[in-house]
């Protein structure tokens, strides 16, 4: 085996001081992305809103109940957008704080499965937007009773939105689990080849704990998670195969 790191091993404080400073770091840059996005709230909040507003019948608009919320979902938007568009920043903190106490092989494995996390979670971002929120609002504003105005809260869509953009981000992580997985030996590709059956019907079953209690966010997230599964046991498959070497 390798050695884990030239590292002499810092006390504790000295750990915990460079903890610090790297969430400082993580932190401000996050605060100047907020400042340059918040003069753009309000045209962010539009964009995000697009898939519904598109779908809303005509002569029908989004409201906002509370007295602040014109200024609040704006605000906690940009600020949400601000954490995701600094996430490769931050993750680069979070493996520079844990990068010495690695051996050199979970380095060779960590870096390209960090950069793949951070593109899945994207992608899962990206599909959310443009495949399922133009499908599943077309279908809610559709099945909406006789004499029923569809008259979505800005806040309400907000956490909506919110709660799904994440849902499907986690959901895309999918292959860098299986891979994990095998790497660390908790499992095999052979074992989860077998388990199919299970896999799919574990994806129904989350697409149903992470989505609203609606079918199309659930089938819409359900299937790509398959896929993803499939993905991953591809994935797996390499680096089962790769010589434990270093």
């Amino acid at each position: 085996m390798t050695d884990a790191s030239n590292d002499p091993g810092q006390p504790l404080i000295a750990h915990l001081l460079e903890l610090r400073n790297r969430l400082l770091k993580a932190m401000a840059v996050v605060f100047v992305i907020f400042l340059c996005l918040f003069y753009f709230s309000r045209e962010l909040y539009t964009l995000v809103a697009k898939p519904l507003m598109d779908a809303m019948p005509d002569g029908t608009s989004m409201i906002a109940t509370g007295v602040a919320a014109p200024f609040l979902a704006p605000f906690k938007l940009t600020l949400y957008l601000s954490v995701f568009a600094a996430m490769p920043f931050i993750l680069h903190q979070g493996w520079a704080f844990i990068a010495p106490g690695l051996y050199k092989h979970e380095k060779k494995l960590a870096i390209p499965l960090l950069g793949s996390s951070i593109l899945l979670f994207y992608a899962g971002a990206a599909f959310a937007y443009f495949v399922v929120f133009p499908l599943m609002f077309q279908f809610f504003t559709a099945i909406a009773p006789e004499g029923v105005a569809v008259t979505t809260d800005i806040s309400s869509y907000l956490d909506f939105v919110l709660a799904l953009f994440l849902a499907f981000g986690l959901a895309f992580e999918l292959p860098i689990a299986i891979v994990l997985l095998v790497a660390t030996g908790a499992t095999t590709v052979e074992k989860l080849a077998k388990a199919r059956a299970y896999v799919v019907v574990g994806c129904f079953v989350l697409g149903m704990l992470l989505t609203p209690p609606d079918v199309i966010s659930q089938t819409l997230l359900a299937i790509p998670m398959w896929f993803l599964f499939e993905m991953g046991l591809l994935a797996a498959r390499l680096v089962e195969k790769r010589p434990a070497q270093s």
